[in-house]
């Protein structure tokens, strides 16, 4: 008998948790529903006590929400992980971002930038203070609201320069992708899947886990701009 299983996750996921979604269904039957929103926004919503089968976020959220007793001790499952990369509106002048002093150069010279509220502007923020100019950056930054990709701000030349994780950059019309962060700067996020203590489905949101991180699904993590974890 088939059932529906809900679930929630950050907006980096959502392209590739729908597609292993679909897969997902088409093998047992089961019906999917995963609702992508901000990461942060997420959070709150689990740890409120939103009655979701599975919560798909960054490894270290979902650590909190465990010790939160949100989601079920155990049942964390890495299933991505995926890097930062750096964009600008289409046809705009491409600045090079080859190396970290480079990346700084076109932070500098971008008469706006944005980053988003997940970990990947978490990581900006820490690196524009390493670097000695986030003070004076600020007044140029415009915040992406949780949610809205910063891709789309990028796209309608709301800014200059736009970080995000490379999955959801993409998929974006209206934008030129530069490329991923330089290595000597890059960070990786590793986005994990656990079942949620307020589950009505805990069992099939386990085997839906287990399926979106076995080996067969690689093929498409890769796909969508991040690498199996």
């Amino acid at each position: 008998m088939s059932v529906r299983i809900t679930g929630i996750s950050s907006m980096a996921t959502r392209q590739v948790l729908a597609e292993l979604s679909a897969a997902f269904t088409a093998r047992t039957g089961d019906d999917v529903a995963i609702e992508s929103v901000g990461g942060v926004d997420a959070a709150k919503r689990v740890q409120a006590g939103e009655a979701f089968d599975l919560v798909v976020l960054a490894a270290n959220a979902i650590d909190a929400l465990q010790a939160a007793g949100r989601v079920v001790p155990g049942s964390r499952a890495d299933l991505v992980r995926s890097g930062v990369a750096v964009a600008v509106r289409a046809g705009a002048p491409r600045p090079d971002i080859r190396t970290e002093a480079a990346l700084r150069d076109a932070v500098l010279a971008a008469p706006s930038l944005s980053y988003s509220t997940g970990p990947s502007g978490a990581h900006l923020i820490g690196l524009f203070e390493r670097w000695g100019i986030a003070r004076s950056i600020q007044p140029r930054i415009v915040q992406a609201p949780p949610g809205v990709p910063v891709g789309t701000l990028v796209a309608r030349g709301d800014v200059a320069l736009g970080f995000q994780q490379l999955s959801e950059l993409m998929h974006l019309e209206g934008i030129d992708i530069l490329g991923p962060l330089p290595p000597e700067c890059q960070t990786l996020t590793t986005f994990s899947a656990a079942v949620c203590t307020a589950a009505e489905q805990p069992d099939a949101a386990r085997r839906l886990i287990a399926f979106m991180a076995c080996a067969e699904a690689a093929d498409t993590k890769r796909r969508h701009g991040m690498t199996p974890a």
